[in-house]
């Protein structure tokens, strides 16, 4: 909140005790509409009743006292029961040169909290798809954002490596592989991995088709599949130790993690602690075990482990198989203990698709009758899906986005697009390359999080590339621009306050004063889509003034001075910005 909305505040709060006799400890502003003059609006309706007057004649006497008594309010408008607010150029300046002198303008003091974000969560038996790009560049930005917001941040992965689909690749392999290696394929680890889930779904379904042609049902056949059971036997080995098992798991799981490793550098992603369920299964069955002696769960005939939420609003859910495997649920209890152990952290935020709601209910319903410490604080951040024209994606047919394509496509057309408008004069290879990758991933990232995360949405890749609208790309670019401004425009001074503002300087000053407020309005609701927004809009601000008013050619110096100093702070905020959301703005273009 900027030192003039502070001011207006406690104005307001005085004149409507003063005037009504009506006490308020909150004021809330709005930013003025655009049609209407000035720059904050007060909503008087809340108080007709108290100051028995009509929401005009009560918005006339505050906009009259404000006047008379609050030296930064320069005019106020009436407009039915709302009172705008026109500021003094003397107090934008003074928020100008105090936003220009802060040391620290972009971070909020600590919150003495500590913020564990698991995010990125994929399986080992297939590569990172488009899917996982939103999960991670959302978790990722939550990170960068919750930090900025003054809290001790842990960022955390938790990588499915064990399991039944685990197990599909692993069989496959052994059936159709061939002892072919990465090196041999010229695959990377988890690309290769990934096709033989592939192959493991297309025998699968030839061996339903069969024994439906022998008379079974859809359901018998698919339970009956030599297949399945041949992997279902392999994931009671694996819980087994089997020697064999062990040594395939343990050499497909490498390949995997080394090609997941290079995606995540080509992302810009990164972790302080990965953990892996294979390491949390066990924890999670004593769990159960614990669960089952407080009377917490219950176990049915057939020796499987359920626990009874009928009373929550919810049904029956297993927690452990009757052959004693565990299953998602199992791993999660146990990883959720393992994190608490390890960071006892105030809060712990899971990023994970909506089609896990029901999952992550059942999870924190389970932790709190278990009486855990870690009962407490467990936030599910559910996003929406990401859709393509194509339709929903799936992993087993081998009809998935993958990540490093698309990656890869997005920065070819960034390459593509730059060179059309030829971007990149005096550029060495290097750096031409790291402009395209910069422009490319922060196009992706930009369109993927500036939608709120809990909605659907269609990824249209030309769209997100363009350099006009609301893109990465936009803004980068804007970045660029005030970056080769400041080069020419020599050294900036200290900020007077005794000067005339136009309209686009004051509609600057006042984004640059709410940086801070989007930043605490972000963490607060894991939502880099408000960053985002702001930044487009600051970007958008910034254009309008660069096209209106002369900053190198103006000769007042003071006016000068002032815009240098506009268009410096701008480009430090869409820098910082970006950075929260994971996008590098380019200093050239």
């Amino acid at each position: 909140m900027s030192n003039i909305q502070q001011t207006l505040q406690q104005e307001l709060a005085k004149g409507l005790k003063a005037l009504f006799q009506i006490e308020v400890t909150e004021i809330a502003l709005q930013e003025t509409k655009k049609e209407f003059e000035g720059a904050y609006t007060l909503v008087v309706f809340p108080f007709t009743k108290q100051a028995g007057k009509a929401p005009a004649a009560i918005a006339t006497d505050l906009g009259e006292y404000m006047l008379a008594n609050c030296s930064i309010v320069k005019a106020f408008q009436v407009v039915q029961g709302f009172l705008n607010l026109s500021i003094q150029d003397s107090a934008w300046l003074g928020l100008l040169a105090s936003v220009a002198s802060d040391k620290n303008p972009f971070q909020i003091e600590s919150k003495g909290e500590k913020v564990l974000i698991e995010y990125s969560s994929p399986n080992t038996n297939k590569p990172l798809h488009l899917g996982h790009l939103r999960n991670n560049f959302l978790g990722f930005s939550v990170a960068q954002i919750l930090a900025a917001g003054g809290y001790d941040v842990v960022k955390t992965n938790l990588v499915n490596d064990r399991g039944i689909h685990i197990c599909k690749s692993m069989l496959a392999y052994q059936l159709f592989g061939n002892q072919e290696t990465p090196e041999t394929s010229g695959l990377k680890g988890d690309h290769l991995v990934g096709k033989y889930y592939v192959a493991f779904d297309v025998a699968y379904k030839e061996e339903i088709a069969a024994l439906k042609a022998g008379g079974l049902d859809e359901e018998q056949a698919k339970k009956q599949a030599p297949i399945l059971l041949k992997a279902q036997e392999m994931l009671l080995k694996w819980e087994q130790g089997d020697e064999e098992v062990m040594n395939l798991w343990n050499t497909m799981n490498a390949w995997v993690f080394a090609g997941f490793e290079k995606s995540y550098q080509t992302m810009g992603v990164s972790f302080d602690k990965i953990y892996r369920e294979s390491n949390t299964y066990l924890l999670g069955k004593q769990l159960v075990d614990e669960g089952l002696a407080a009377g917490v769960f219950f176990q049915k005939p057939d020796g499987s482990v359920w626990i009874n939420l009928e009373a929550e609003g919810l049904d029956e859910k297993l927690v452990l198989r009757k052959d004693g495997t565990s299953v998602y649920i199992t791993q999660d209890m146990g990883t959720a203990q393992l994190k608490y152990e390890d960071f006892k952290a105030n809060q712990s935020v899971y990023v994970v698709g909506n089609e896990q709601d029901y999952h992550f209910e059942v999870l924190f319903h389970i932790l709190k009758k278990l009486n855990k410490p870690f009962s407490q604080g467990n936030f599910h951040l559910s996003y929406g899906m990401v859709d393509l024209p194509s339709g929903k994606m799936k992993s087993r047919e081998g009809t998935v986005v993958d990540a490093d394509d698309l990656m890869a496509d997005m920065i070819q057309t960034a390459k593509d697009r730059t060179l059309e408008l030829g971007k990149i004069d005096g550029f060495t290879e290097a750096e031409s390359n790291e402009l395209f990758h910069n422009l490319g991933l922060g196009a992706l990232k930009y369109f993927l999080l500036k939608v709120e995360p809990k909605k659907r949405m269609l990824f249209n890749p030309e769209e997100s590339i363009d350099f006009q609208g609301n893109t990465g790309p936009f803004i980068q670019y804007t970045h660029a621009r005030i970056c080769s401004i400041l080069r020419k425009g020599g050294e900036i001074t200290a900020v007077s306050t005794d000067s005339e503002l136009a309209e686009s300087e004051q509609e600057l000053i006042y984004l640059l004063g709410e940086y801070k407020a989007s930043i605490a309005q972000a963490a607060a609701n894991f939502a880099p889509s408000v960053i985002a927004n702001y930044a487009y809009d600051l970007a958008k601000t910034f254009n309008k003034f660069y096209n209106e008013l002369s900053i190198l050619s103006e000769e007042n110096e003071v006016k000068r001075n002032i815009r240098l100093t506009l268009a410096e702070l701008t480009g430090k905020t869409i820098q910082h910005a970006t950075l929260l959301l994971g996008i590098v703005s380019p200093n050239r273009m």
